[in-house]
């Protein structure tokens, strides 16, 4: 681990997010469909708004999560992490039956990741302020999201075949960097069916609605809310080395075969390394943390961006 900070300048510009994925689903009953279907409230979904949303198992595990947004009545995107993408595409078909709703991946439109004052200038006056607005620039889709670091972020959904935006280059790794730091996760294939929502934050973060209808695994789901106290959520570090997404963290002075916690998302940058981790809550009582071994990089705890409840501290 180092305390050398990043330049603020990396995070400048926009960059294509070929980790991401985009489902389409689209008929009159495309809303009412995904409602029963996502931990969100689909339905009442509107043209200046995008939610988070998980698609859970019938046990509650998660095996995917979308943002969101209803660039029409009749139409719903999904932006996914493209590795889950079909097989999220797959099981969600199985449950359309007599709906009217047509899924399909929406190759059509390619995502973007923007970030920092190159991007609020070129978006200009118009550009979503607040996290989950959506707006239409040009022919575009452009969502905010919410800031990492202190850094502004915008997704942005374009025509495949239109220019890219006329910014300044922003690195993979700088983005994927952001992406952890903001904390929200983001379900991959190593994590398919790892977590309950709660496990990684997702309802902090604006992803489960506890009013709306049943989907999936919602009796584990609510169960999990309202019946005693939660003993895992998901924690930021600071790593001494690259971690991945699926790799578990072990506690000093716990049983040594027993893991304490999973990688949900991670990145590095710049000799740095970050990771969002779901994690025991006890366990971070432990001497230390330590990835993939009992004996294995230390880990860092840093704050999160959002706040955690009481019985979480």
């Amino acid at each position: 681990m180092t305390d050398t900070l990043i330049p603020a300048g990396t995070f400048d510009g926009a960059v294509p997010l070929t980790h991401w994925g985009l489902v389409r689903a689209r008929g009159e009953d495309a809303a009412s469909f995904l409602h029963g279907q996502l931990t969100q409230d689909i339905q009442s979904l509107d043209a200046a708004s995008a939610r988070l949303a998980g698609y859970c198992s019938a046990k509650g595990r998660l095996l995917a999560s979308f943002i969101t947004w209803r660039p029409a009545p009749d139409e719903v995107l999904l932006a996914c992490s493209a590795d889950v993408l079909a097989a999220s595409l797959k099981r969600l078909s199985m449950f359309v039956l007599r709906a009217k709703c047509k899924l399909s991946e929406a190759t059509d439109l390619r995502l973007y990741g923007l970030a920092g004052p190159s991007a609020a200038a070129w978006l200009g006056d118009a550009a979503p302020q607040q996290p989950w607005q959506r707006v239409r620039h040009g022919e575009a889709d452009v969502i905010r999201l919410p800031d990492a670091d202190g850094i502004p972020r915008w997704l942005l959904a374009a025509a495949a075949e239109a220019p890219a935006p006329a910014l300044p280059a922003l690195s993979q790794e700088a983005w994927r960097w952001l992406e952890v730091r903001s904390a929200l996760p983001r379900v991959v294939g190593p994590t398919v069916e790892q977590f309950v929502p709660q496990m990684v934050n997702l309802e902090l973060v604006g992803g489960v609605n506890f009013k709306k209808g049943c989907y999936p695994g919602q009796e584990v789901v609510a169960r999990s809310q309202y019946r005693g106290t939660l003993k895992r959520r998901a924690f930021l570090f600071d790593a001494e080395a690259d971690a991945a997404p699926g790799q578990e963290v072990f506690a000093a002075g716990d049983d040594p075969t027993q893991p304490s916690g999973m990688v949900v998302d991670a990145a590095s940058l710049q000799g740095r390394h970050a990771a969002l981790v779901e994690l025991k809550i006890a366990a971070l009582q432990a001497p230390s943390l330590h990835l993939r071994s009992p004996d294995g990089p230390a880990l860092r705890q840093a704050p999160l961006p959002y706040d955690l409840p009481l019985d979480a501290a």
